[in-house]
């Protein structure tokens, strides 16, 4: 069986670290893995295109959303391509060197992956501490020294001597972050051979894409070929092109495979039309829910009307605002809207709340 080596951001302990050990179990029939620690995750692309072996990098977390250094690198790699997707329960814990007087920690230093400082705002805030990146959690844990917090996953504690301050000090309970497998391309396009041939399951795509051609109506046209095609769009962010103003790519993520006739020919379609499209990754579909987004879920203000109500009026819901007397129909008397009490009550769109939200 052959012995391959699996990149990921070190040192020993970081959540990376344990995405590489889940993928090394998963690719077992595969051929035996050496776990191969780099500093950066430049370092690990550079070792994939290189064809020394495979990688690991962070790709999404659930709070924080997409790891943008990543998905640049990505995007710019020449030779390398996602192909498979592990997802990763992500908690923080808060250490101190061993011995640490914990009185003396107001306003002390605290130390993380950008990402965890990020997900751990209110204890930082709580305690006056100052955030200082580091180029991973573990490596914040490894180099703390007296006087300093690190935030790491728990298993860096044992790693490195170090002392618990505070337990689950992120955010948000339930976060997880997911992880990009990635190979240089002509292995993906041998290993997604292989996952259709032993499996009948389905498959998900993500794709870059960049319009040559500006002007109103052109991303539109773009996004309706691909709903022409009946492709389910589960994530779009875009990234600018960088150095050029106004200019961007937009990165999609499809519940299908890029060889389905159907996808083949809608990208085929949109680079027949003079754009450029690359994948950057295709691995088997994650079993994820779908809920709705309740109104519980909504930022604060904003505008929304809920369709089961057969009245617009009595639907409409603009945030807090909405219940507060000052900012409902009779606003129009205080001459905080050009529009009297009758025209509110009969057009929502008039209301001095929801002009407010929407700035119109």
């Amino acid at each position: 069986m052959a012995r391959m080596k699996l990149f990921y951001l070190g040192p020993e302990g970081t959540f990376t670290h344990q995405a590489a050990m889940m993928a090394a179990e998963r690719f077992t029939p595969l051929g035996d893995f050496d776990l191969v620690a780099l500093p950066d995750v430049p370092a690990i692309m550079q070792a994939v295109q290189h064809g020394d072996g495979w990688g690991v990098i962070a790709w999404e977390n659930n709070v924080e959303g997409y790891v943008v250094p990543n998905l640049d690198a990505l995007i710019d790699a020449d030779d390398a391509a996602g192909f498979a997707r592990v997802s990763v329960d992500v908690a923080f814990n808060a250490f101190t060197v061993h011995g640490q007087d914990v009185r003396d920690l107001n306003g002390a230093q605290v130390s993380a992956h950008p990402h965890g400082l990020a997900q751990c705002k209110q204890f930082i805030a709580d305690h006056g501490l100052r955030p200082t990146p580091a180029s991973s959690n573990a490596a914040a844990c490894r180099d703390l020294k007296p006087g300093q917090v690190a935030l790491g996953p728990g298993i860096c504690g044992e790693l490195y001597g170090l002392d618990v301050l505070d337990e689950h000090v992120q955010d948000f309970e339930g976060a997880h972050t997911e992880f990009l497998i990635i190979a240089p391309r002509h292995e993906v396009q041998d290993l997604s051979a292989m996952a259709r041939r032993d499996s009948d399951g389905e498959f998900e795509t993500i794709v870059i894409f960049i319009l040559l051609a500006t002007g109103p109506g052109v991303l539109a046209n773009m996004l309706d070929v691909l709903r022409d095609a009946g492709l389910n769009m589960t994530s779009f962010i875009s990234r600018p092109v960088k150095g050029h103003d106004g200019t961007y790519s937009f990165i999609a993520t499809f519940d299908a495979a890029p060889w389905e006739s159907r996808f083949r020919d809608a990208l085929s379609q949109i680079i027949g039309n003079g754009d450029w499209v690359k994948t950057l990754a295709v691995y088997p579909r994650r079993e994820r829910p779908n809920p709705p987004v309740d109104a519980w879920m909504l930022p604060k203000g904003g505008v929304h009307i809920d369709p089961r109500s057969a009245d617009d009026r009595n639907g409409l819901d603009v945030g807090d605002d909405y219940d507060n007397p000052a900012n409902s129909a009779g606003d129009a008397d205080n001459g905080a809207s050009d529009h009297d009490s009758s025209d509110d009550d009969r057009d929502w769109r008039q209301r001095e709340c929801v002009r407010r939200e929407l700035l119109w």
